[in-house]
């Protein structure tokens, strides 16, 4: 039994941080026989780049110091946005979802990369890190990842981009991308050792795009080797760069593609956002995506590019015992569940950690979420705490007397369209108002967002967002002290670079729940 543990938990390490995905394993495009001969090839594709962690600073770094030449020829090419907004909590599944589907978690209904799914009784963890996921279990998390995440979890009310494009007679594919819910049928080829392991059922069908590639186990090139065991099973970016180009090669680009490269967020992760090693390795990966056309010229020409990150990450301090900050010692008076038993009846409190944004499940009923949040509002390094109460969102923070409270819907308008009833102390989420028009600070788009994330799911629970140089930590949830973080609705969280080449077209807003109907535009 101790060996088989330690087998699983050395396969977790090699499938990275999101553990394992997803495949469609034929060599016809990730297609039926009778499909594959019926995807259409678009005249003028639409390509999306999304890299993991992309931020502005580190961005123009690299091109200054001549260490990025792929990003440097998007960037002179074309159209540079360098703040988009992201979603909330900035974590990769409910960003993604966001983007695909056009709207916060409140309608997509992915809360997080770990939430508290109220109806099953038990922690949902898409793949926080190795030691959260040996305790929750392994075979679990995989289903979650692999299975429940896009086929589940995601609203079924709101569809994605891939769908929709679909009812247009529109392919698209997904490359290593999270989300990718579409209208085909694809049967998961599941590795031997996965097999032999049982942590997955020998057939498991999912539905995604018509062109549909996940590593190892949704492999379009035959010839793609990098998607070995000891290479996350292909969630990585050699993966993704091979995969594409073989897409091009062969001209079999459909009306979009979404490709996802993942490696520099575990790079800034480790070594911090000020790093652009990670972001220089990415870059020789887009090289290959450029040099698959018979000269960069031509791709630009030729296709329609949005190259983009999806959040930023802010520095974690270098002191462990500052930098995180651990919920049962901030909690310490608390009953609180643990996360792979129970909950049982006289736990009062539930942790679901993001990195520095928090969920805190209040199970016990006796105990109003204003009281349960006093413990936050001590601390320094807390931004601040946030629930809801009679149709009220309620923001607080220590260097506040009294709170801010919002709802949708009132007098005051922002620069998106939305309109707010607010009262109480607007420097908790730094805003101002010129009248009735509302301006954001350092929490972009911080009303829509937080409402969003607090609307998300089923419960009662309060949000914790840290300040910069700080993050949460639950029992063994992943911890990056000197390294880099996200998760917060802070504005070094939440904003990330797009750069558009080959249209003159830019979204509605500059914000990721705005990228589908941009994405959808932008298809001829």
């Amino acid at each position: 039994m101790k060996k088989t543990i330690i087998i699983v938990i050395v396969l977790l390490c090699a499938l990275l941080s999101f553990v394992i995905w997803i495949n469609t394993g034929d060599e016809k495009l990730g297609l039926s026989t009778e499909e594959s001969a019926a995807v259409k090839v678009a005249k003028k594709p639409v390509i999306v780049l999304v890299i993991d962690s992309l931020m502005d600073h580190s961005l123009r770094r690299a091109i200054n110091e001549g260490r990025a030449p792929a990003l440097q020829f998007f960037f002179e090419h074309g159209h540079y946005q360098p703040e988009v907004v992201s979603s909330y909590p900035t974590m990769s599944v409910t960003i993604d979802s966001t983007l695909l589907t056009g709207t916060y978690p409140d309608r997509h209904r992915v809360p997080g990369l770990v939430w508290y799914n109220q109806n099953e009784r038990r922690i949902v963890n898409y793949g926080s890190g190795k030691k959260e996921i040996a305790a929750l279990g392994v075979r679990r998390a995989i289903k979650d990842s692999m299975y429940s995440l896009n086929q589940k979890h995601l609203d079924q009310r709101v569809k994605t981009v891939h769908e929709e494009l679909d009812r247009r007679k529109k392919h698209s594919a997904s490359i290593n991308g999270l989300v990718y819910r579409g209208n085909h049928h694809h049967d998961l080829n599941v590795p031997p050792p996965v097999q032999r392991l049982r942590l997955m059922p020998e057939h498991m069908t999912v539905k995604g795009p018509a062109i549909f590639s996940f590593g190892r186990f949704a492999q379009l090139d035959p010839k793609n080797r990098h998607q070995r065991f000891w290479q996350g099973y292909g969630l990585n970016d050699q993966f993704t760069a091979q995969e594409l180009s073989y897409l091009i090669r062969k001209n079999k680009l459909p009306s979009l593609t979404v490709a996802y490269l993942p490696d520099n967020d575990h790079s800034t992760h480790k070594k911090g956002p000020a790093d652009i090693s990670g972001l220089e390795k990415t870059d020789r990966q887009l090289q290959r995506i450029l040099n698959a056309f018979d000269s960069w010229d031509a791709a630009a020409q030729q296709a329609v590019w949005v190259v983009m990150g999806d959040s930023g990450q802010t520095s974690i301090g270098r002191d462990q015992n500052k930098a995180v900050i651990r919920l049962h010692s901030l909690f310490k008076h608390y009953r609180i569940a643990k996360i792979n038993k129970g909950p049982y009846e006289k736990d009062q409190l539930l942790f679901a950690v993001n990195d520095r944004m928090s969920f805190i499940y209040v199970l016990d009923q006796t105990i109003p979420a204003k009281d349960a949040a006093k413990p936050l509002l001590q601390d320094e390094r807390v931004g601040f705490a946030a629930w809801k109460e009679n149709g009220w969102v309620y923001v607080a923070a220590k260097h506040a007397a009294n709170p801010l409270r919002f709802r949708p819907k009132g007098a005051y308008a922002d620069q998106y369209g939305q309109s707010w009833a607010i009262a109480g102390d607007f420097s908790v989420l730094d805003l101002s108002a010129s009248g009735h028009s509302l301006r954001y600070g350092n929490y972009p788009d911080a009303l829509a967002r937080l409402y969003g994330a607090l609307h998300s799911h089923p419960g009662r629970y309060i949000i914790a967002d840290a300040k910069p140089g700080f993050q949460f930590a639950g029992e063994t949830s992943p911890t990056h002290p000197g390294g880099g973080g996200h998760g917060s609705l802070y504005k070094t969280d939440s904003l990330a670079p797009m750069i558009i080449i080959g249209a003159e077209k830019a979204p509605a807003h500059l914000r990721h729940i705005d990228a589908k109907d941009f994405f959808s535009k932008l298809v001829q």
